[in-house]
């Protein structure tokens, strides 16, 4: 509504008419224009979900690589069973 709008509308007026916080308004309207590639200070909302898709599978990475240290830890320190003692 706010971007399609001209003039454009008070955003605390809208705000108001919409039942919502200006500071809420004020952000959708931000997120809205770097979706649409008006804004090059935030990032788009693919690139957030990307971004925390990645963040994930990072940590389970990170989760796997623990377990596997700790695995070879616990092979490395059992004596050998092929080898003469």
């Amino acid at each position: 509504m706010y971007r399609t709008a001209e003039p454009k509308p008070v955003i605390r007026r809208m705000a108001e008419e919409l039942g919502v916080h200006h500071e809420a308004l004020r952000g959708w309207i931000r997120q809205a224009e770097a979706d649409a590639g008006e804004r090059d200070d935030m990032l788009t909302t693919a690139e957030r979900e990307e971004s925390a898709a990645l963040r994930k599978e990072s940590a389970r990475l990170k989760r796997a690589n623990e377990v596997l240290r700790t695995t070879s830890a616990l092979f490395a320190a059992q004596p050998d069973p092929t080898r003469p003692r």
